[in-house]
């Protein structure tokens, strides 16, 4: 099965191919939700807010280097042997189901740009929120392996649901993406937690995102 689809949040850009190959060993798959804390809700925070908490490179430490914001793009890109991905349909399926009004996002290069880390925030009621962004994970990781062409260039793709972060925000959701083209395989790991009506999400390189999620879900969720 095929279908047209635009690049999505979940990293099917030729930046992520840009990220250094590596590997890790998981445990059986966990997502995780404190049940009492769901209906938790909060007014939605603006764009302007979100942007005064993303993580920078004093967070980060020394060799982080913030790259130039990207004009937003909406490559073409087909994905082929995902009928869960292709059965969302729209927006859904090209990762619109997240493309909230009030959000912000920074992306770093560490050590040069051998490896790299992204940090996105969205706001909105808790609900949508968390709608968007698990239908896009269970899709995603219902198919162990797929394939895209973007710009002509097949890639092969595998995904793997992680177990998420326990004792972070409201739900958690985590996966490991890896890209292969010949012989060139990049790992990417991306996790997800909603707080709220706010929602964290930090992918890149998998020892990069472990490193930085605590502190930037900390920055996030401040109230000062």
């Amino acid at each position: 099965m095929r279908v047209r689809v635009a690049t999505t949040i979940l990293g099917i850009t030729a930046a992520l191919l840009a990220v250094p190959a590596c590997s890790t060993d998981t445990a059986p798959p966990a997502r995780t939700e404190k049940p009492a804390e769901a209906a938790r809700q909060a007014a939605p925070l603006s764009s302007a807010t979100l942007e005064t908490r993303l993580l920078d490179e004093s967070d980060l430490g020394e060799g982080y280097l913030r790259k130039p914001e990207r004009p937003s793009q909406h490559n073409d890109v087909t994905v082929i042997g995902c009928p869960s991905l292709s059965e969302l349909g729209g927006d859904a399926a090209t990762g619109g189901t997240l493309s909230f009004p009030r959000n912000a996002k920074a992306d770093f290069t560490y050590g040069g740009s051998s490896s790299e880390v992204s940090e996105e925030l969205y706001s909105d009621n808790a609900a949508k929120l968390s709608h968007g962004i698990d239908r896009i994970f269970d899709a995603t990781t219902s198919c162990p392996t797929y394939q895209v062409l973007a710009g002509g260039t097949p890639i092969d793709m595998a995904s793997q649901e992680l177990p998420a972060p326990r004792g972070l925000g409201d739900e958690q959701w985590s996966q490991l993406l890896t890209f292969s083209t010949g012989d060139r395989s990049t790992v990417v790991k991306q996790t997800a937690i909603r707080d709220g009506s706010l929602l964290l999400i930090v992918s890149g390189s998998p020892a990069l995102v472990d490193r930085h999620l605590d502190k930037a879900l900390a920055k996030a969720t401040t109230t000062s």
